[in-house]
């Protein structure tokens, strides 16, 4: 199937993705949408040497490929890199950051869509979420499937996240995560499928709206938002450690041994943990070392309740920080920024999550 969706690719992707983009005659009467490409498989073609994806695409090839593109609005490309997601982190975070941020604060951009593969695609919204200040949309968007596929799923999204930035009612939505149509908020999306188009869920939220054929609906609005400064290009490190059965909390004790700042435990249920996590995560407190509790359940919140060592109750006794319904790699990207403005007291921590 590989083999046959390449050579398919190699006699119709390029007759698009290659081509010189141009805009339509009346572009500059057109709002400015700029359009960051960071790689991901959207960027990616079957190389035929290797027989598998790589890095092959720019973001003027992607932008080429939807001449739809120029009836919404005036393209702005800006290849920021082109990598797999798994290689996305806080080092290459913050200069996106500023790359979004500058392009927002022009008077004539009505939005930014960012380019990326969707492995890591919920951090890095979420993390943008908390740190860009503007009221215009952000939307990344990515594909499930290669530009050497012939369902190749990428230049819909892109055209999607393009209308999406200029609908008047993108407007103080924050980041949104585009794919298939469907409009997610950062803060609640997450990854539910390896390969599906429909990867990208909001668990028992739903949809923030859809880019429908016609025009984009919203169906509400992202209430849980907060913004935090960014003071330097340096975040701190922040471990996650994921509980199950028989865990031992020795990789507490290592990640504290290696110098983490803050850790977020990925717990059962409501937040509990066995009596061996339970001591690790107290002397991980003793040691200055703040711990935020999470869930590995996908939906719900975490909250103190079970008395025994290691319960909630417990942990929250001995100092623990509970991280309401965030994902453990979220928990971990509001922990980076509040420690990275400097909020150490535990119950001003806390006061982050409950946000």
């Amino acid at each position: 199937m590989v083999r046959i969706s390449a050579l398919l690719a190699t006699f119709f992707f390029p007759l698009f993705s290659f081509s010189p983009y141009t805009q339509a005659q009346d572009s500059a009467a057109k709002p400015v949408v700029r359009i960051i490409a960071t790689g991901g498989t959207i960027a990616m073609k079957i190389d035929p040497v290797k027989k598998t994806p790589v890095p092959a695409v720019s973001g003027e090839d992607l932008v080429g490929a939807v001449p739809e593109l120029a009836k919404f609005a005036k393209i702005e490309v800006e290849n920021f890199s082109n990598i797999s997601s798994t290689y996305m982190g806080p080092d290459r975070w913050v200069p996106l950051q500023k790359s979004v941020q500058t392009a927002l604060n022009r008077s004539e951009v009505a939005g930014v869509v960012i380019i990326h593969g969707t492995t890591t695609l919920e951090e890095t919204a979420y993390f943008l979420d908390l740190t860009v200040q503007s009221n215009k949309p952000v939307v990344l968007t990515g594909a499930l499937k290669n530009a050497s596929e012939v369902d190749f799923d990428g230049p819909r999204n892109i055209l999607n996240a393009v209308r999406i930035c200029v609908s008047p009612e993108a407007k103080d939505k924050g980041v949104m995560i585009a794919l298939n149509n469907q409009i997610n908020a950062a803060r609640e999306a997450t990854k539910t499928h390896t390969w599906s188009v429909e990867t990208f869920k909001s668990g028992e939220f739903g949809f923030l709206g859809y880019a429908d054929y016609d025009r984009v609906i919203f169906y509400r609005n992202p209430l849980r938002r907060q913004t935090l400064p960014l003071l330097s290009d340096q975040l701190p490190y922040v471990e996650i450690v994921t509980i199950y059965a028989g865990a031992s909390g020795n990789m507490v004790k290592a990640a504290v041994n290696a110098g983490a700042k803050g850790i977020v435990v990925q717990a059962f249920g409501w937040g509990n943990v066995n009596v061996g996590m339970y001591e690790a995560i107290k002397e991980a407190i003793g040691r200055g070392v703040p711990i935020i509790v999470t869930s590995r359940v996908p939906n719900g919140r975490v909250e103190p309740v079970y008395g025994y060592p290691g319960g909630g109750k417990t942990l929250k006794d001995a100092g623990a920080v509970f991280g309401d319904d965030l994902s453990a790699q979220k928990a971990r990207i509001l922990l980076m920024l509040a420690l990275h403005n400097n909020v150490t007291d535990l119950g001003a921590i806390q006061k982050y999550f409950d946000r």
